[in-house]
């Protein structure tokens, strides 16, 4: 949950919620995710800096036991809500020890690894694993992506962006956000800090190419590095059609994935119909907000920990034929 964006014709009543008083601070803007990037992030400033994920279940989570806010059992320190300026770099509160206090500004906390796990870890085929878990039924509105180092399943790097539709109107933008974010309420942060698909990518491309999984005078797939999405959806299906919708060719680095359902699948032998199934079944909390993709990946990378510690390999299950744009899918026992 994060900081609700209140209009002039409801203020009045939302200002004597006490949930609204409890979570209202102050906000604002700058920085990126991993080093080399927050010295190349341009600073902006926002009226209010301190949006944030929070892990509050619902009451129907809560009856089926599926949902549950999860301090860090391999911390001493409290868990923290995470900033939403901070994981898009545009948080300019890092001097406020108030703030800090406050909020998590390092997804590494929610991403222990217990290091005689990594003892267990087989040998994988690729360096590292691109966590993806795109939100946004009708246009794109979250591209959230974290790095696991996919031997010693260390968390590495993040990228974080909200997407602002363009094939849509103010209003219905605004309806769209009420609808998806209000609930959770980071429709201010989104609103403050979305920008189009195309200029994602870009940031995209300079990130992957920052850690050297991507040339774009190259072309191709990911350089020893692959996404692992919970299930097709994302890379078969969105990917390729928010790309129609904002004229831009869909890059070669989308054209192969993992799905780790049917990674499940195989090394289990049990499906799971989604993320939260998995956690259920390995008896692992959730952190944060479910479908708030910045939380959702992050849960997700936690279950690819897991099964990397249980001994599971990771490989590609998809691959797009760049010919045709026809998918293949490499596994002959998979989800459908």
């Amino acid at each position: 949950m994060s900081l609700a964006r209140v209009s002039s014709s409801s203020s009045t009543s939302l200002l004597h919620s006490p949930l609204l008083l409890s979570f209202l601070r102050p906000l604002s803007s700058s920085t990126i995710s991993s080093a080399s990037s927050l010295r190349r992030s341009r600073t902006r400033s926002f009226p209010i800096a301190a949006a944030f994920s929070q892990g509050s279940p619902s009451p129907q989570a809560v009856r089926e036991g599926e949902a549950m806010e999860a301090p860090r059992p391999s911390s001493r320190r409290p868990w923290k809500p995470t900033c939403l300026y901070y994981t898009q770099g545009k948080c300019t509160m890092m001097d406020d020890a108030l703030h800090l206090e406050k909020f998590s500004h390092s997804l590494l906390m929610d991403l222990p690894v217990n290091v005689s796990a990594t003892d267990k870890v087989k040998p994988q085929k690729l360096d590292y694993f691109l966590v993806l878990d795109l939100e946004g039924k009708v246009e794109i509105l979250e591209f959230p992506v974290l790095m696991i180092d996919a031997q010693s399943m260390e968390f590495i790097d993040s990228f974080h962006r909200f997407v602002r539709p363009t094939a849509m109107s103010e209003q219905r933008i605004g309806e769209y956000i009420e609808g998806k974010y209000g609930k959770f309420g980071v429709d201010r942060v989104w609103h403050d800090t979305a920008i189009p698909f195309v200029e994602v990518l870009q940031e995209f491309e300079d990130w992957i190419g920052s850690h050297n999984l991507w040339k774009k005078d190259q072309g191709g797939p990911l350089n020893s590095a692959a996404f692992v999405t919970c299930g097709n959806w994302d890379l078969k299906t969105k990917v390729p059609e928010q790309c129609r919708v904002s004229k831009v060719k869909l890059p070669t680095y989308f054209m192969e994935w993992i799905n780790l359902k049917d990674i499940y699948l195989n090394f289990y032998n049990r499906r799971a119909t989604g993320m939260m199934t998995m956690m259920r079944e390995l008896q692992m909390p959730i952190v944060g907000s479910h479908h708030l993709g910045i939380d959702d990946s992050k849960n997700i990378a936690r279950v690819v920990q897991r099964m990397l510690s249980d001994g599971a390999v990771l490989q590609i299950t998809a691959k797009r034929q760049l010919a045709t744009g026809d998918v293949k899918f490499l596994f002959k026992n998979r989800i459908r």
